[in-house]
């Protein structure tokens, strides 16, 4: 899974070039127009009053530019940002050294947020509602707690699962924003700017079909140019074309929707060896060679989203989406199964 070339997580090669792409105004930010939208009138509010942002949570899939968001709002307020994450915060000691030195304004981005224990969560609650840090001094009978003031700050919280916040947390969170998927259209805004900023010719066909093929994300759109453009400086002449981009990712096996190997094996099982389902994860994950928990949190939501999978009591089932984009032929509709005698009996109830 790490070798991905389609996998929407960060891996090491997106660290540089994620930080020369990255947007740093609002107006520069491509898509997520109603978030861009509220989110600029909250700053020019909190600038007109001289107060900090509200804190704000940030939820969606990987990829989206949570992050980068993050970071823009921290320009447009004028203050400094602190990037941490979740798991690196491991005991309330380390969240009390973060949060006694910021300054007055100072946005605090805390990716993965879900991940933080629930020790450091509690520490967490009265630095968001009161800006106050609760600390013990001492030990056993002797021990006291002492309150010290923290300067007014921003948390932004980002999590790719906002249904494993605790409520008490999620509820502390005055700006909730669901950052969506992006438009082929949006994406390939994103990588004509990228590719304006690399120095790289292109066409406008050759963005469009790198776009096309990012699977809604503009980290894989990022990651998929460099690899064109590596691509198009060896076989060709340096210029984007779509001919270039699409010999370039199916040399990649990244399909005209942005399926790569692993996802055409997946469906390629399911439709070979059961029938296109219904089946079980587990017995999917065997067949495979992958992990169940991979299956259902890498794999599988792209493939919904695509309607080339569907999610049912009894497993998983292949569509005929699925069996077309394949180049296999679905199976006839199986006759409805008999009622139990229950159903039978409460249909003459």
């Amino acid at each position: 899974m790490d070798d991905r070339l389609v996998m929407a997580g960060m891996r090491q090669e997106d660290a540089d070039i994620e930080a020369s792409l990255r947007p740093h105004h609002l107006r520069e930010y491509i898509g997520q127009n109603k978030v861009k939208n509220s989110l600029s009138i909250y700053i020019n509010a909190a600038l007109k009053r001289h107060d900090a942002l509200d804190h704000m949570l940030l939820y969606g899939p990987p990829g989206l530019g949570k992050t980068t968001l993050a970071c823009i709002v921290a320009a447009e307020m004028g203050q400094n940002i602190r990037v941490t994450s979740g798991p690196a915060i491991e005991r309330p000691g380390d969240l009390a050294s973060i949060l006694t030195n910021l300054n007055a304004g100072d946005v605090l981005f805390i990716d993965e947020i879900h991940r933080l224990s629930r020790a450091v969560e509690e520490v967490l609650y009265p630095a968001m509602e009161d800006y106050a840090l609760d600390i013990m001094i001492g030990k056993g009978p002797t021990a006291r707690s002492m309150r010290l003031d923290l300067p007014k700050f921003t948390l932004i919280g980002a999590t790719t699962r906002a249904g494993r916040l605790s409520a008490p947390l999620r509820d502390r969170f005055g700006i909730v924003f669901r950052l969506e998927i992006y438009t082929p259209e949006e994406l390939a805004r994103i990588v004509a700017r990228s590719a304006g900023i690399l120095g790289m010719p292109y066409d406008e066909d050759g963005i469009l079909e790198i776009a096309r093929r990012s699977r809604g994300t503009p980290r894989i759109a990022n990651r998929l140019l460099k690899r064109v453009r590596d691509f198009a400086q060896v076989r060709s002449d340096g210029h984007i074309t779509a001919e270039v981009a699409r010999d370039s990712l199916n040399m990649q096996d990244v399909d005209d929707l942005g399926l790569d190997r692993v996802d055409r094996a997946v469906l390629t099982a399911m439709i070979d060896k059961f029938g296109g389902g219904p089946v079980g994860l587990d017995t999917l994950a065997a067949v495979t060679g992958e992990d169940a928990v991979t299956i259902e949190d890498v794999y599988e939501p792209y493939l919904m989203q695509l309607g080339f999978l569907m999610r049912t009591p009894r497993g998983r089932v292949c569509t005929p989406a699925a069996y077309e984009h394949l180049g296999k032929t679905p199976p006839p509709p199986k006759p409805d199964a008999p009622a139990s005698d229950n159903e039978q009996m409460q249909f003459f109830d």
